[in-house]
């Protein structure tokens, strides 16, 4: 007798000296059979989903990929955007300020304060001029009008098209992946040595492309976010990179009782057990100025919480 999971599924009987190929090829299409009916959906709260660390929202789909949508997390690295501020060449006590205000004026990093002439100009010595200097990284309440000999540095500088390309990447949300995997665990375990599915909602928030603007001074940079590559954490130490979100397993479908086409872990687990699977999406934010300035790139990424996957061995029983 062929007995698999947790759930008492019966299966046929099998022969004794049938091939174990046969019966790995047998128990993959009962498996998979069995994921392809929806459930409810599994929430970032609900039982077996669990998302990062500070990460109240990670979009975690277990059972119903249901409808893409909703706020999300993640995590930030080189940019602004969704995840939190990002770092840019102009920060005071840690925290990220334009280069330029159009109220204060341009911003010196050498003492925290920014600088703005004062208008009207009282009479000065020849040479010098007025100032409104607006200190502790722009805070108002502690502004004075002072006398200099010359505009402190990076008075007067161009608008910075790196810090535009921020600004326009904090007006854009680049949302963590939508997970969901097969087998799931709400229809039974899978088998140890047989190919997992694994896919992420689609959708331009999710993988792109995404497209925002940013003005100042007469200079527009524009940027495109798009994902390059999406990398699943298997829960056993093992990666697998994906270039899209993959396919969802449907049990009519044409790769029914296969490896996926695009996006799967085919070797499959080597020891039973329960993994936690999650996936990261990288982003590659690609900015262009107006002005001739030569084009760059921001890289982001953003991360899933974790489904669990639940695998046990394939036992075979000959009387």
């Amino acid at each position: 007798m062929l007995t698999w999971g947790g759930r008492g599924v019966p299966a046929r009987p099998a022969r004794a000296g049938t091939p174990r190929r046969l019966l790995a090829t047998m128990g993959l299409t009962l498996l998979l059979a069995l994921t392809g009916a929806p459930a409810s959906a599994a929430g970032p709260g609900d039982p077996g989903a669990e998302c990062p660390p500070g990460q109240t929202d990670c979009n975690v789909w277990d059972d119903d990929p249901g409808v893409p949508g909703g706020p999300g997390g993640g995590e930030d690295t080189g940019g602004g955007g969704a995840g939190g501020g990002a770092a840019a060449k102009c920060q005071w006590n840690g925290r990220v300020i334009p280069c330029y205000d159009g109220i204060l004026g341009w911003f010196n990093s050498g003492d925290g304060c920014y600088y703005k002439l004062a208008e009207p100009q009282p009479t000065a010595p020849e040479g010098q001029q007025w100032y409104v200097q607006t200190c502790n990284g722009g805070d108002l309440g502690s502004q004075n009008v002072v006398l200099r000999d010359g505009p402190p540095p990076g008075y007067g500088a161009p608008p910075d098209p790196e810090e535009l390309a921020r600004r326009a990447l904090a007006s854009i949300s680049l949302l963590p992946p939508r997970v969901a995997v097969a087998p799931r665990r709400s229809k039974g375990p899978g088998l140890v040595g047989l190919p997992v599915w694994m896919w992420a909602s689609g959708g331009a928030s999710y993988f792109g492309p995404l497209t925002a603007s940013a003005s100042d001074r007469g200079l527009t940079v524009r940027i495109t976010a798009t994902v390059d590559r999406i990398v699943w954490t298997m829960g056993d130490g093992s990666r697998v990179t994906c270039a899209g979100p993959g396919t969802p397993y449907a049990t009519d479908g044409p790769h029914a009782g296969r490896p996926s086409p695009d996006c799967g872990y085919d070797q499959g687990y080597r020891r039973a057990g329960t993994y936690q699977v999650s996936a990261t999406t990288y982003w590659n934010v690609h900015w262009a100025a107006g002005d001739g300035t030569p084009n760059g790139d921001i890289a982001q990424q953003r991360t899933s919480g974790t489904v669990p996957v639940q695998i046990v061995e394939l036992q075979v029983v000959t009387r």
